[in-house]
């Protein structure tokens, strides 16, 4: 299959796989309040985080070209690793900027489920950019749908009128 396929198929399956991972979230009833929640839901980011970070460090230590703070040479292991930690810091921010008020407004399942899918995505994204560059695309999409379709969920619940704003 050629590139552009691999990477249709595995956004197409990201998205299923977002829509499903709402859907387990919201069944979950957890006895949280939503702030309890959402500060569970970081820690799967910032360990992940800290992996790829070490990595990095581990392997600046130990390549003589880039101990100084040099980029590292384009289209190697060490290249895709900092482009794998910048798309996880954006991806992060996208997090950060959605799934508090996701916390409220969607349940504490919901979050919580996002913040353990969100660790295992990046994990495949990856393993998948080492593997194949095409691969990366299910890790991404698993990452980034399912906060996608949360923000849009919310809309839908607000605009709706499922959930009243408290002012």
């Amino acid at each position: 299959m050629p590139k552009r396929g691999v990477i249709l198929a595995s956004m197409a399956l990201g998205l299923i796989w977002g829509l499903v991972l709402l859907r387990l979230g919201a069944g979950l009833r957890l006895p949280l309040p939503p702030s309890m929640a959402l500060a569970l839901a970081g820690f799967p980011a910032g360990l992940i985080l800290i992996v790829m970070v070490g990595r990095l460090a581990q392997r600046r230590f130990f390549d003589d070209a880039s101990i100084d703070g040099a980029a590292f040479a384009p289209g190697g292991a060490a290249a895709i690793d900092q482009s794998v930690l910048t798309n996880t810091v954006e991806q992060i921010a996208l997090a950060l900027t959605i799934w508090p008020f996701a916390a409220y407004v969607l349940g504490p399942g919901v979050v919580l489920a996002l913040a353990l899918n969100f660790a295992v995505a990046r994990l495949l994204f990856w393993a998948g950019y080492h593997l194949s560059p095409p691969l990366r695309g299910f890790g991404f999409a698993a990452t980034f749908y399912p906060t996608g379709l949360a923000a849009l969920w919310i809309l839908w619940r607000l605009l709706g009128g499922a959930f009243p704003l408290p002012f």
